[in-house]
């Protein structure tokens, strides 16, 4: 214990004086120009107790001082998990979609509208998920097809007047055309530069959306767009049907669940695929894969306009809900943020992905009392994920094993 303290005080020593560093400007610095530090030795303090805690208990375990408790306690881990393992993945699957219809009639207003949010993000990581799970594609403009397929059904709806329905199979058209376009010039790429293009096509469209004057309306946005209407059977003189717009945010939790649901066992199957093995092929070693007969430029690109159809089915909701579009809500941001669902809960992993969405999603929203510190606690989240868990919240399961992992 003691040799791993002398490895680890002189780091930890200096990240916290680097920490210290960083929150003074921002808790010290105020508005009216003067300076203090007693607010910024409160925050480091509480971050420099408790770091010191998980410190201490990390060289505890280090020592095997912990044994005692961690024997018993893996022990029974491993036996829940067996047991749960055990349990087929269906029922599983449908517990989790029996909790989640039931979950409008417990929730208040409030509790829906970030379970709608989570579901609308869902969609946009198990999209992501293709390029970059499945295919190894660092793509960093993904939104913009999220914005192409919101903008399609408000102008399909604005101009021409079609309803939800008939413009959702044309905004996840228009969305897989934007990816084909942009994925067929920057497929040829690979690694930093495919990254530093895709960003530059999600720019490029984010402009265009908010540079037609005539068409977007610019950076006003579109205003108006009809809501998703129904049509439901009336039973009074006869058998009619009566057509009315779904208004009530537990109808958009219904209708974003059933997307959500769709979205996950479409990729599913897409994975367990011919398709998803030679997108994993590609993820591993292109080269090898397109020795093996592999049309790697072809798979690249379907990967783009899979990944995009999703997002263009999310966007055509978004629209719908929202009633109202703009340029502002499809900024590089918002690719990040969903970038980085992907990475926390585990590339390629479906289970993982939903996970890493509630993470960034549901706990700020509990967390809001820390509101000026919470973008100074999801990067040190992800610091310490990436440190302690690489491989993401639930990583994905390998399809069989590498003849170095076996000989390893």
């Amino acid at each position: 214990m003691i040799q791993e303290f002398k490895k680890i005080w002189k780091p930890y020593t200096i990240g916290m004086l680097w920490l210290f560093g960083l929150l003074w400007p921002m808790l010290g610095v105020h508005s009216d120009g003067t300076l203090t530090v007693h607010e910024t030795f409160r925050v480091w303090g509480y971050i420099l107790i408790g770091s010191a805690a998980c410190l201490l208990l990390y060289m505890v375990k280090k020592g095997g001082y912990l044994d005692i408790i961690g024997d018993p306690l893996s022990r029974a881990t491993s036996r829940i998990q067996t047991r749960a393992f055990a349990v087929p993945n269906w029922s599983w699957q449908v517990g989790l979609i029996v909790l989640a219809c039931f979950l409008p009639l417990f929730a208040d207003r409030y509790g829906t509208d970030v379970a709608i949010n989570v579901l609308i993000y869902i969609c946009l990581g198990l999209g992501l998920n293709i390029m970059v799970g499945l295919c190894g594609l660092l793509d960093l403009g993904y939104i913009a097809f999220y914005g192409v397929g919101a903008y399609a059904y408000a102008l399909l709806n604005s101009i021409y007047g079609l309803g939800f329905w008939i413009c959702l199979p044309f905004s996840a058209f228009f969305a897989c055309l934007a990816g084909a376009i942009v994925g067929y010039p920057t497929l040829r790429m690979r690694g930093d530069y495919l990254a530093i293009v895709t960003l530059g096509f999600g720019e490029i469209i984010r402009l265009i959306l908010n540079n037609w004057m005539s068409l977007t309306n610019g950076p006003n946005g579109i205003l108006g767009i009809d809501a998703v209407g129904m049509y439901l059977p009336v039973f009074e003189n006869g058998l009619t049907f009566e057509h009315f717009w779904m208004k009530k945010l537990y109808l958009f939790y219904y209708l974003v669940l059933a997307l959500a649901i769709f979205t996950a066992y479409g990729i599913r199957h897409l994975n367990i695929s011919r398709t998803g093995r030679a997108w994993e092929s590609i993820r591993e070693d292109e080269t090898a894969a397109e020795l093996m007969g592999v049309n790697t430029f072809i798979y690249k690109l379907l990967a783009y306009v899979m990944g995009a159809f999703f997002a263009g089915l999310a966007g055509a909701f978004f629209a719908a809900r929202m009633r109202f579009v703009s340029p502002e809500s499809f900024t590089f941001l918002e690719s990040a943020m969903v970038l980085c669902m992907v990475v926390l809960g585990g590339m390629g992993s479906i289970p993982g992905i939903m996970l890493g969405v509630f993470a960034l999603i549901v706990l700020p929203e509990v967390f809001r009392e820390f509101e000026s510190y919470r973008m100074l606690i999801f990067g040190s989240t992800m610091v310490i994920m990436m440190l302690f868990r690489p491989a993401g919240l639930i990583p994905a399961k390998r399809m069989g094993t590498r003849s170095d992992e076996r000989e390893g």
